[in-house]
């Protein structure tokens, strides 16, 4: 049985409907991505798999060995949360909270896996920091450790370079490529980077204004009219460029408002 498998999946904000027919299945070990513009339900859909919204219609299924809960997310930030006062350990030792049940204190099991996922990515030596006097490319390792803290199966990944410089962003896709690879743990990652989508990644999930365009794997994603029509006479245009050129066009008051309703 899949590990997650989503049928007819619908979505909807106060009776308007943001994402309709949605159908794809996550196998154990899959990497799959999820493209698609500003606006295109990712975030929603994202919600979704976590058990965080309710499908307006068609439904979201885990296998027998999966709960939602079990599922390690790693979320965009906000500017409050970049400055979060808190050490490293005790960042990425938060992760275990969600299978802790009732127990209100951190037992020898939590605290030897907050170690070994510090250790498998590489950050020890900033174990005592303050987590708010970090660089953004260390955050994110910090937060991918604690991710990893919450599951042995499947990690939900938010744009995780986002505003990461060019080198950070590679190293970056590198270590989530070994957790997927040697670790064996399944990658969900919300992107607008195509190209790093079609290197990287096994399957691919490309959404449009309200609905799926593709679902497939990376090979026959680069066959799709879906992917041709991101191109531009074989020139490829990295989304994450047009979504930051989009950004950039928006009102001050805008960009500071609420999220969109879709993503």
């Amino acid at each position: 049985m899949s590990l997650i498998s989503c049928e007819n999946l619908s979505f909807a904000y106060e009776g308007v409907t943001v994402l309709q027919g949605v159908n794809f299945k996550i196998e154990q070990g899959d990497y799959l991505c999820i493209l698609g513009e500003n606006g295109a339900g990712k975030s929603t859909l994202m919600k979704g798999l976590l058990g965080l919204k309710k499908p307006s219609g068609g439904s979201v299924t885990y296998g027998e060995e999966l709960q939602a809960k079990e599922i390690g997310y790693l979320p965009q930030q906000t500017p409050v949360q970049k400055d979060f006062p808190a050490s490293v350990f005790e960042v990425v030792i938060s992760g275990c909270l969600s299978g802790m049940g009732r127990r209100p204190f951190y037992g020898r099991e939590e605290k030897e896996r907050a170690a070994r996922m510090i250790g498998l990515l590489e950050i020890t030596d900033l174990r005592n920091r303050c987590y708010r006097d970090l660089s953004g490319g260390q955050q994110q390792r910090v937060l991918l450790a604690r991710a990893l803290c919450a599951t042995k199966k499947v990690i939900l990944l938010d744009e995780p370079v986002a505003g990461l410089d060019p080198l950070v962003t590679i190293n970056m896709y590198k270590l989530i490529e070994r957790i997927n690879r040697k670790m064996g743990i399944t990658v969900i990652m919300v992107s607008h980077d195509i190209q790093a989508a079609t290197i990287y990644a096994t399957r691919i999930l490309h959404l449009g204004e309200d609905r799926q365009l593709f679902f497939g794997t990376k090979e026959e994603y680069r066959h799709s009219a879906a992917y041709h029509s991101f191109m531009d006479g074989g020139k490829a245009v990295h989304m994450w460029k047009k979504a930051a050129a989009s950004e950039s066009r928006k009102p001050a008051e805008e960009k500071g408002g609420t999220e969109s309703r879709r993503e």
